[in-house]
């Protein structure tokens, strides 16, 4: 009996092939959700995603989390770029 497939953020099967590649720099909400889906669905461990995609255990936690409890659309970046923006302005000063 073979596994089942794991699913992507489109309800498509998705494999390693599909994922976004390791040289990725624009994280869209599409490609965040693919890592956290491979991730749920044991296509790569935590551990291989973060060093595959150079993420923070806390980061790829908080994509988890954001799917959790907004769907795909707390993967929208704004808010926390705009927190960051907030706190290096602070540190700069």
């Amino acid at each position: 009996m073979s596994a089942a497939p794991v699913l992507g953020p489109t309800g498509e099967p998705l494999t390693l092939a599909d994922l976004p590649p390791t040289n990725t720099k624009r994280w869209v909400i599409r490609r965040k959700a693919e890592v956290v889906a491979a991730v749920r669905g044991g296509l790569l461990s935590l551990e291989d995603a973060c060093k595959k995609y150079t993420l923070s255990v806390e980061e790829f936690l908080s994509w988890q989390r954001a799917i959790d409890k907004d769907g795909l659309l707390g993967l929208r970046v704004t808010r926390v770029q705009e927190y960051r923006e907030n706190t290096s302005q602070r540190l700069d000063n």
